[in-house]
């Protein structure tokens, strides 16, 4: 890693959105066949499981590289449970680290803030995702609200210290 640096944003920060944005288009077509021609009903069920209420955001992390933003990761209180959301590394920086640093940094927030233990949801589209979840000693555990919804959902959890 060259000179990351790892910044507390706002939610709505626009780099932070930027980033999220990179991941939508990035990882949206993967699954855009599962998305898209759904019929209304499963079109707003399938919304709802995937949106996103900015007051659950706890915590936003854009790592910077050589002063570039390149990386992002958020932390969500969902229910009794904290959530590790939109994990992103832009493609040209993929490789180097930085996904790792943001983890441990958003693993850090939890137990900070109290916390024992960390979930996540990916898809089973995303392989590069599953094997560092992996790597790092996530555990596959069952679907959970609000992602019951969307079958090909992969869902994690680790316990931290």
């Amino acid at each position: 890693m060259s000179n990351p640096d790892i910044r507390l944003v706002d939610w709505d920060d626009p780099i932070a959105v930027e980033l999220r944005a990179a991941m939508d288009r990035d990882v949206g077509p993967r699954y855009a066949d599962r998305f898209e021609k759904q019929d209304p009903a499963r079109q707003r069920e399938l919304n709802t499981a995937f949106a996103i209420d900015p007051a659950d955001m706890k915590a936003t992390f854009v790592l910077f590289a050589d002063d570039r933003p390149v990386a992002h990761a958020a932390l969500r209180r969902l229910g009794d449970e904290w959530e590790l959301k939109r994990l992103v590394t832009l493609p040209e920086q993929r490789g180097k680290g930085y996904s790792r640093a943001l983890i441990e940094r958003v693993e850090a927030e939890v137990v900070a803030r109290g916390g024992h233990r960390i979930i996540l949801q990916t898809g089973d589209r995303q392989p590069e995702a599953v094997a560092l979840y992996l790597k790092l000693g996530y555990r596959p555990i069952p679907i959970y609200e609000p992602y019951v919804v969307f079958a090909e959902s992969l869902c994690f959890a680790r316990d931290l210290p």
